[in-house]
Formats: structure tokens, sequence, C-alpha cells
């Protein structure tokens, strides 16, 4: 047996010699199993069982395209399954039983919940953060191919700290016609955002951090921001370290997005910067993001979502569905279901690319049904 398998072994490991001009193309299965990657992921045993995720349909457009991500992870026989809450923005509080399917499930999918303005009623994406501890905001705002955009090589994430800041709700009347609103910033949570931005950028290649302050003028709070970007990062030698401020920031971004890789801000000025660099790269519509903290995760549309009650996109069900299925597939990556994740990110870029199927914010007049059928259609 070794003597017959000695030849087929140098066969194998000898270099194989290139096809002469006159040679015959090689046959397209062969083609195709050549390129074929061999290993995208090992997996421990249990690990393709069907995961449960909790979901929130939401207000306005949400249930629309919640129920596009919903047909496609069928379509791709993905190993979750859903736990569907009706959750409405206008809600005193975010329900118990959705706090424990997620405290459960550690991972949700959300639509866009409206939040009111004014009136006392306070919001239930805030709720959600806090309640679940879910300090890290990310929005990966770059370029897609064949959606033109005013500025190239944008690939830009933003991680902003998403407890504190000028979100902590701490807000009274002092006397009639004066109002007091506290921004909390704490050491503690300036360092963990730190520390979250500076591994997301080694693990994920990213070659530099910029950390976006007001510490000229608000000195102590941003200070102490500033401060705790300024010890992380010399534990990380191998990734540059600058400082901007959020107002030259905004101009630099409408000016130069691509000179930015990851920026870590506190959290009103990362909503800011989310938003506009989404609108650089090519709107809300198409920008996925997520909420991640110690034990759970919740994925969104990465922008805010201001079309969230647009009466006529919900009535005519025209809803961009690409921003919440590419933040489906970062779920998915973070369920550890990598391959799955590659064809529905390969699948809507695809879509995009050829430019056929676009809803009105893209420059098409596509519904959300069609943009998720042509999804469905570019699946391997």
């Amino acid at each position: 047996m070794a003597r017959r398998s000695a030849p087929i072994l140098r066969r194998l490991l000898s270099p194989t010699p290139s096809p002469s001009p006159s040679s015959s193309p090689p046959h397209p299965l062969a083609a195709a199993a050549v390129s074929r990657r061999t290993v995208t992921y090992m997996p421990r045993p249990g690990d393709g069982a069907p995961r449960a995720v909790t979901l929130i349909p939401g207000d306005g457009i949400g249930p629309l395209v919640t129920g596009a991500v919903r047909q496609v992870m069928e379509a791709m026989h993905a190993p979750v399954y859903f736990e569907s809450y009706e959750v409405r923005g206008d809600m005193p509080t975010v329900p118990p039983e959705v706090i424990d399917s997620i405290r459960r499930n550690k991972v949700c999918l959300k639509g866009g919940l409206a939040t009111p303005v004014g009136g006392g009623v306070s919001s239930l994406n805030v709720q959600l953060r806090k309640e679940l501890d879910l300090y890290a905001s990310l929005v990966n705002c770059f370029n897609l191919p064949g959606l033109p955009t005013r500025h190239d090589n944008v690939d830009i994430v933003v991680i902003r700290e998403n407890t504190e800041g000028e979100y902590s709700g701490l807000e009274h009347e002092v006397v009639p016609g004066v109002v007091e609103s506290l921004k909390v910033i704490t050491k503690f949570c300036s360092e963990r955002i730190a520390k979250y931005a500076f591994e997301y950028a080694y693990l994920n290649n990213r070659k530099k951090v910029t950390a976006v302050h007001k510490a000229n003028i608000m000195k102590l709070a941003d200070g102490l921001f500033l401060e705790s970007c300024r010890e992380v990062a010399t534990k990380y030698p191998g990734i540059q370290y600058n400082e901007i401020i959020v107002d030259n920031c905004c101009m630099q971004l409408v000016a130069k997005p691509e000179q930015f890789d990851v920026m870590v801000t506190p959290n009103l000025y990362g909503n800011l910067v989310a938003n506009t660099a989404a609108g650089i790269a090519g709107g809300t519509g198409v920008m996925p993001g997520g909420n991640v903290g110690q034990d759970h995760a919740v994925f969104e549309q990465g922008a805010s979502a201001g079309n969230v009650g647009n009466v006529k996109v919900v009535e005519q069900k025209k809803a961009n569905p690409v921003a919440l299925l590419l933040s489906s597939a970062m779920m998915l990556r973070h369920l550890q279901f990598p391959s799955f994740a590659d064809r529905l990110e390969t699948a809507v870029k695809r879509v995009i690319a050829e430019g056929k199927y676009r809803t009105k914010d893209l420059g098409g007049s596509s519904t959300t049904q069609e943009v998720t059928d042509a999804v469905i259609a570019h699946l391997d």
C-alpha cells in the first residue's frame, strides 16, 4: 500500500505545470474546485445547532425590513429562528418578557423604534442599551460597489460609547423656565469603550483609531474621555492613534472622509458622526450596525432610521432593506456562522452592483419585496 501511494503523493506535492497556449481550458467544475476555499471555519461539536434570536419588528418600516430578513434567512436555510415580540416606540417601557427573551437568547434583531419628541416619553432604544449594558455601538460606513457617492475609498467604523454622556437622562427643571441636563462621563466607561475600539482595530487589521472630543471646551468631561483613550492607546503600539475636535471632525468627514479608519466617540458625538459618515457613504438605508455588551448584542440599522415613521414609504412598501440585511450578516458572524454571513453580504452587494433593483433612496423605484427577491435570487 505504501509503495503504491508514493507516486500519488509525489504527483500531489509536485508543482503544477503551467498550461501551454494550445491547451484546452479547464473544465468549469475543476476551476470552481480550485477557487473554492477549503476551510472557512472549523466548528466545535454542536455549533451548527439553530440559534434563537429575539426579533423586534418595531414601528413604521420596521415590519417591512425585518420581514425581508426573515425571508432571506429562510431561503438560505440559516441556522437561526426568531422569537418575535411587538414593541412600539410610544410604550412607557420595554416589556419585561422582551428583556427576558434577549437575556435568554443573547442576541436580538431590531427594526426602528420611533421615539416621540418631547412629552417626557423616554427612548426605548436607550432603555434597551442601559438594561442590557450594550455599551458599544458600532456602525460601519463604506462604499458599496455600483452605488455612486461623492467620495471613494470610504471605509469608516464609528464606535460610540452607548450608556452615558448626554444620554444619561439626568434632567430636571430647576425653576420654571430653567432646565438642567447633566452630562456624565466616567473613567470606567471611557476606558471600556476605548479598549473595545482598539481591540476591534487589532482584530480586524485596522491601522488607525481616532478619538473624537470637545475637550477644548468641556475640559473635565471630555478631558477624562481623552485621558482614558490615551492610556489604552499605549497598549497598542502597532495601531496609530490621533485625536480630533468634533466640529473639525464633521468638516473633515465631508471634505476628506477617506482619512478616517476607526473612530471612537462619547455618546452624543457618535450619533452625529455616524449619521454624517453614513450620508457620505450612501445613506442610512445601506449602513449596518449593532450594539454589543459583555453578554448581549442587538443588531439594527446602523445610522438613525429617519424614515421609520414615513407613512408614504410604508404605504407604498418601498422601504430599503439593505441596511438591516447587512446588519443581519453581522449578526450571523457574531453567532459564528461566517459562511452564511458571507453568502448574505455577497448577494446584497451583487444586487447593489447590478443596479436593477433599488429603492427610492438609492435612486430607484423598487419595492422592499422586489429587492428582497433579488437578494434571494443572488444567493450562492
